[in-house]
């Protein structure tokens, strides 16, 4: 599971719906850790277990710090801003997006526990736009321009 790829428009994975995870156990932990590394590679700040080809329902944001969240719901939204984003799972291309200027996440953290989440701008957009992968929406889907650029 080390040195996972991050899979790219077009594979079918990154359009399924993902499966809940039932046990926290080391194999999850250890895709956790994996999905951090490959994020850190490429620049990210949030990646979702289907970019990285396990259609489960994991995902990793850090904006000031790593947070990992397992079957993440959003809660509560409030607030819209239109915002520049991009994805590691399309490369070189960008979009404006209309996203919650605030968000409440539930979820499990790595130990099982129920936690949740508060985030605003910033990271509220990544929780949006990772919880999104997980029912195979991307952000081109939600966008209402998209162009290509040199480098994201």
């Amino acid at each position: 599971m080390s040195g996972l790829a991050i899979r790219v428009y077009g594979d079918p994975v990154l359009r399924q719906k993902a499966v809940p995870i039932e046990k926290i156990d080391r194999r999850v932990k250890r895709l956790a850790k994996y999905m951090e590394e490959a994020m850190d590679r490429a620049n990210g700040i949030g990646l979702a277990g289907p970019q990285v080809g396990v259609s489960e329902r994991i995902i990793i944001v850090k904006v000031k710090s790593l947070v990992v969240v397992i079957n993440p719901i959003i809660v509560y939204m409030e607030g819209e801003e239109l915002g520049e984003e991009g994805c590691l799972s399309i490369p070189n291309v960008v979009g404006d997006v209309s996203r919650a200027t605030k968000v409440v996440v539930r979820g499990l953290d790595l130990n099982g526990r129920e936690i949740e989440i508060e985030a605003n701008n910033l990271s509220a957009r990544a929780f949006q736009h990772e919880i999104d992968h997980l029912d195979g929406i991307l952000f081109i889907d939600r966008a209402i321009s998209i162009r290509k650029v040199e480098k994201f």
